[in-house]
């Protein structure tokens, strides 16, 4: 920062950290979703794979784990899981016989759907007061600030 020194947080304060903050949010939005999700039957490293296989067509595990934001070893057992519950299929990649392709089912489309709704009221407690324009705002914000700090190209 050309010479100059940073600021301390203490100086700065947590509400004016953007990781801090969202973190605070992030966990908070976690606990209490995780309840919803105990309800469904579900835990949130198999929600997070139902709702991104609702979205993308048959991604590779190494892709599902970036974005569903799950350790690969966990994802792999929420995927077994899902497996024996017929909500996905794992599927031989046609070009690469060593890579696997997930892909959800019929089945698991239906849990989705039960899913989503909870999901999006969550998502509007979020944003309760918050101006639309605000909330786009915000969004392209944090869609900038992913570019900025990813490691992947998805």
């Amino acid at each position: 920062m050309d010479g100059v020194a940073p600021r301390r947080l203490a100086e700065i304060g947590l509400t004016n950290f953007a990781p801090y903050l969202m973190n605070r949010i992030m966990g908070r939005y976690n606990a209490g979703f995780r309840e919803e999700l105990a309800g469904l039957g579900l835990t949130t490293p198999k929600a997070r794979a139902l709702a991104v296989l609702s979205v993308v067509e048959a991604p590779l595990v190494g892709e599902l784990a970036v974005y569903t934001v799950t350790e690969q070893s966990t994802l792999s057992r929420a995927l077994d899981q899902l497996q024996s519950e017929g909500l996905i299929l794992r599927e031989t990649d046609p070009t690469d016989s060593r890579a696997v392709r997930i892909r959800i089912t019929e089945a698991g489309r239906a849990v989705f759907a039960n899913l989503w709704p909870h999901m999006h009221e969550a998502e509007d407690r979020m944003f309760r007061g918050i101006p639309a324009g605000e909330r786009q705002a915000f969004l392209s914000t944090l869609q900038k600030m992913l570019v900025n700090i990813r490691k992947h190209e998805i």
